[in-house]
């Protein structure tokens, strides 16, 4: 498999450190709200990355955490008259809701920073005794970033460049602007923790820092995001990181392009702002996850409600070919008809042709055409007429849903039964129709219509859908 590495800029074949194990870690949401669609694209995506590994075999150890305090969560605190846990616990419930929804499975492990205040402050006294961090005096302690002679090197912006953006914000006592915090020192009223230096809290960066290494190890495979943590957030990681551990940090870098709504950058002051939540009770969730994977990670995606739409009537043709299946499973016959291998063994280069978009850099986009053609060829081929067997139609239905869990996708159990006063009236129809009574049985299908119940007469029986 080759993935694109943002350290190196170029694609790279992933070899990870232990055998078919890949370590992998994905910076997770700070929860003082509900995930938006932009923090839903990285949630899905590496997802996936999950899933193909694990399906080529893989054993991945999984982790993404919860940042769970941070000064947007003490804020949103003081304004309900809470405190931070109970921000914190409240969003990472209905994270996991909005996740499930998403069909998005549940890390090897979901660590919190306020779990790891020891690792973190471990870190950092390293760093200190090392001369790459110094306390200031007010109890903050900041990172040396001038010391470090390779930071910037995953942003790939010279160094003067950074300098001439860094700015002291109020409160800071730094050496430089370009330094950043690695402990807080906690403000009258605020959550704090004892330290060498002040009872405070960590800084952002520093955090996942503590947990790649506590979870994973001193050294990854991947580390993984959004686009917008390249810097300072990733960047950083790796300054404070490397300078602790005296080792490369992550080996793969692979970040996620960005989401704009209406074609322009989502934000609250334009009034574009979408949380995952809002979007899921007008339209599902799963109708998000597919735009999540229709296109390639790297490329930008734009969020609209026509967009959205479109993704709804993709998933229907997908869900249109499942539902096929099943129907004509409970109505075929036992053993392969003749002609009906060769026809399973061109459905089955649908799978070769997954595989390799999937090994080229997670090209989820070109995998989903993959499926769609796939389904094409079943519905040529799979028609009521043709009467195909139930063990083909079992194979089929198992290959098309194989490729179809790796995206995640087709996950919905959609209702498929009756009410008894309408099985009555489908049961009345047959027999009417039996009987050559037309009338009658055009009438009972007019009202089920009517009902959005639509019937589709076949050599296996009447086969029913649910018309939206």
């Amino acid at each position: 498999m080759k993935i694109y590495n943002t350290l190196t800029r170029q694609k790279e074949e992933f070899v990870p450190l232990h055998e078919n194990e890949p370590l992998i870690y994905a910076c997770g949401p700070t929860v003082y709200n509900y995930i938006h669609i932009g923090n839903a694209r990285p949630i899905c995506v590496f997802d996936v990355l999950r899933r193909y590994m694990e399906y080529r075999g893989m054993k991945v150890k999984f982790v993404q955490n919860f940042t769970d305090i941070d000064d947007k969560i003490i804020r949103k605190a003081n304004e309900e008259g809470s405190d931070y846990l109970t921000v914190s616990r409240r969003f990472i419930e209905e994270y996991k809701k909005d996740a499930e929804g998403l069909n998005v499975r549940p890390a090897t492990i979901h660590p919190k920073a306020t779990e790891n205040i020891d690792e973190i402050i471990s870190i950092i006294s390293t760093l200190v005794e090392k001369g790459y961090a110094y306390a200031a005096e007010n109890g903050d302690v900041y990172f040396r970033t001038l010391k470090d002679t390779e930071y910037g090197k995953l942003s790939h912006q010279p160094l003067e460049e950074l300098q001439a953006g860094a700015r002291i914000a109020t409160g800071e006592i730094k050496e430089d602007a370009m330094d950043f915090a690695l402990w807080k020192a906690a403000k009258p009223g605020e959550p704090s923790w004892p330290s060498p230096w002040s009872d405070g809290r960590p800084g952002w960066h520093i955090e996942c820092s503590a947990m790649a290494r506590r979870y994973l190890g001193k050294t990854i495979d991947i580390h993984c995001g959004g686009q917008d943590l390249i810097f300072p957030h990733h960047e950083n990681e790796i300054a404070q990181s490397e300078c602790c551990n005296g080792v490369p940090f992550a080996r793969y870098w692979m970040h996620n392009g960005y989401i704009n709504v209406d074609n322009r950058k989502m934000s609250k002051s334009l009034n574009n702002f979408f949380t995952v939540r809002d979007v899921a009770e007008k339209y599902g969730y799963e109708p998000i996850r597919y735009l999540m994977v229709a296109s390639h990670y790297r490329t930008p995606i734009n969020y609209s409600a026509e967009v959205i739409e479109q993704c709804r009537a993709g998933l229907d043709r997908l869900y249109n070919c499942k539902e096929n299946m099943e129907f004509l499973l409970s109505h075929g016959q036992e053993g392969m008809k003749e002609g009906e291998e060769e026809i399973f063994a061109r459905f089955t280069t649908h799978r070769d042709h997954f595989i390799e978009a999937m090994e080229d850099d997670l090209n989820t986009a070109d995998a989903l055409s993959c499926l769609f053609d796939l389904a094409r060829d079943i519905n040529s081929a799979m028609t009521a007429e043709a009467q195909p067997s139930r063990d083909f139609v079992e194979k089929t239905l198992k290959l098309y849903m194989e490729l179809a869990d790796v995206l995640g996708l087709l996950y919905q159990k959609k209702e498929s039964s009756l009410d008894a006063e309408i099985e009555a009236l489908i049961e009345k129809r047959a027999e009417a129709r039996k009987n050559k009574d037309w009338a009658t049985a055009d009438a009972i299908r007019d009202e089920l219509k009517a009902r959005h119940i639509v019937l589709k007469d076949t050599p296996q029986g009447v086969k029913w859908s649910i018309e939206e």
